[in-house]
């Protein structure tokens, strides 16, 4: 039986995302799985001359990506090396954390639907081999 991979949100998650009604800034936990070669079949527009890892496919992703998360006041709060879970599956391995903050719901999909940031997603595609996105809303104690 093939593993389950995730790389792009539903149409049902988008929407329950939504409906969540969100007010204020939005915190999205990414966890990501990096191919060991970088897939470029489908953006062979931005393949690199020679083959490279899933990492450097994805640090060309994210060099094409912060602008655009800056234009619209969002933030990276955090970007690490994973590895093996304290607790959790031992199945389950990450090679990178990413914490990015943003202003609002709004704004993210504003961000997420940008003609020109969508004109360099396919690094991300080409690098990721799976990933989770977390949306985390600040909660009061």
């Amino acid at each position: 039986m093939e593993e389950l991979r995730y790389l792009e949100a539903s149409q049902a998650a988008g929407k329950a995302f939504y409906m969540r009604q969100i007010q204020g800034p939005i915190t999205m936990l990414n966890l990501l799985r990096y191919r060991e070669i970088a897939d470029y079949s489908q953006h062979q527009d931005l393949a690199p001359s020679e083959p490279v890892s899933g990492q450097l496919a994805y640090q060309a992703y994210m060099k094409h990506t912060l602008p655009f998360l800056e234009e619209i006041g969002s933030e990276l709060l955090f970007f690490g090396r994973g590895g093996a879970w304290l607790i959790g599956p031992e199945s389950e391995l990450w090679d990178a954390v990413l914490l990015v903050k943003h202003p609002s719901v709004t704004e993210f999909l504003s961000f997420a639907q940008n003609e020109a940031y969508l004109q360099g997603v396919g690094h991300r595609t080409a690098a990721l081999l799976d990933s989770r996105l977390l949306p985390i809303e600040l909660q009061s104690l």
